[in-house]
């Protein structure tokens, strides 16, 4: 890995790949900005491209015909969009769209296709990211399925926290349901509890982390699992 001062990306993945991997993807990589909302995978159709994620969050959400949509999936600058393209598919089973706004490194597919297909270690080392990202949405079935609203709000709190600079998160209530698949209601009551118990201070539009320690206590052991293990495959997360 080459050294942060030295380092032209804020993309992990991008900060821990081998120089002649990175050598393959690099006259490809243009830096573009991500706006709210905007959509980097549309379920059902091709993957025109792929993003390193640098700042900004990216939503991985499972879409249901009657709108019953929720989030499986969070994408930050510890990862990329484009999985599927990792595993030999080139088309997106779910939608993936920008829940922060940020900025990204994006390589359009053809060229990162062609990197994979020239470098065996460009995909197994990606295949890691896969893997790690595949415990993260396992995990997160398993919390919708077995904990409280609040917990899962604390969870999901937490990993937004690992993913952006500063305690602050500029997040609506109404998002918030679509992301943990809850009517907006409960979204309401479980950031009540969590500010009544000083865990957060809630604004209109915006959420401020005040306790994390008593946060990662009231996931109830819903989070830690895959943040432990994107750690044993990659190691400390450098905050630029």
């Amino acid at each position: 890995m080459t050294s942060p001062e030295n380092f032209p990306y804020r993309n992990e993945l991008l900060r821990r790949m081998s120089q002649p991997d990175l050598a393959l993807l690099q006259p490809h990589l243009e830096r573009c900005a991500l706006d709210l909302r905007m959509t980097m995978e549309t379920a059902g159709s091709k993957i025109g491209a792929v993003y390193f994620l640098e700042e900004g969050l990216g939503s991985i959400v499972a879409m249901n015909p009657n709108g019953k949509d929720a989030e499986v999936g969070l994408i930050g600058f510890e990862g990329m969009t484009g999985s599927a393209l990792v595993m030999g598919v080139d088309y997106a089973a779910l939608e993936c769209f920008v829940q922060l706004p940020g900025s990204a490194m994006r390589i359009e597919a053809d060229p990162f296709n062609s990197a994979l297909s020239n470098s065996p270690s460009l995909r197994l080392f990606l295949l890691r990211y896969v893997h790690a990202l595949h415990i993260q949405t396992s995990y997160t079935a398993l919390a919708n399925a077995r904990t409280k609203v609040e917990d899962r709000l604390a969870r999901w709190l937490l990993m937004c926290a690992d993913r952006v600079h500063g305690g602050h998160l500029a997040i609506t209530h109404e998002f918030l349901s679509v992301m943990l698949g809850v009517r907006r209601p409960g979204v309401t009551i479980g950031l009540q509890v969590l500010e009544g118990r000083g865990l957060i201070r809630s604004r209109r539009g915006e959420i401020t982390i005040r306790d994390r320690d008593g946060l990662v206590a009231h996931a109830n052991g819903a989070y830690g699992q895959s943040e432990a293990e994107y750690h044993r495959l990659f190691g400390n997360i450098a905050r630029l």
